[in-house]
């Protein structure tokens, strides 16, 4: 989880790691390194976007699909059946 700081200080904190591990380093790892680094980045922003993506799609169908009240009513009995069933089985124990 992303820690609870100021923006400036989160990107400031990832400039002193850079600078940390520009000592202990080659040219060669430096760069490899940083490259490693950016392939994290792009697979967690794909990964981020592909999600907003699919939460936009099943927002967007949700709101425009005419059968909406069909489908929550539904939803609405398979949750009391649920429920009923979970009553049900506390009762036998």
């Amino acid at each position: 989880m992303i820690p609870n700081v100021p923006p400036k200080a989160f990107s400031f904190s990832a400039v002193i790691v850079g600078y940390l591990l520009i000592d202990d380093l080659t040219a060669n790892e430096q760069n490899a390194l940083g490259n490693w680094l950016m392939l994290v980045a792009q697979v967690l922003c794909t990964n981020a976007f592909y999600k907003q993506v699919l939460q936009e799609r099943c927002m967007n169908n949700f709101s425009n699909n005419p059968n909406n009240e069909v489908t929550i009513n539904m939803l609405t009995k398979m949750v009391e059946a649920l429920k009923k069933e979970i009553d049900e089985l506390k009762n036998e124990l």
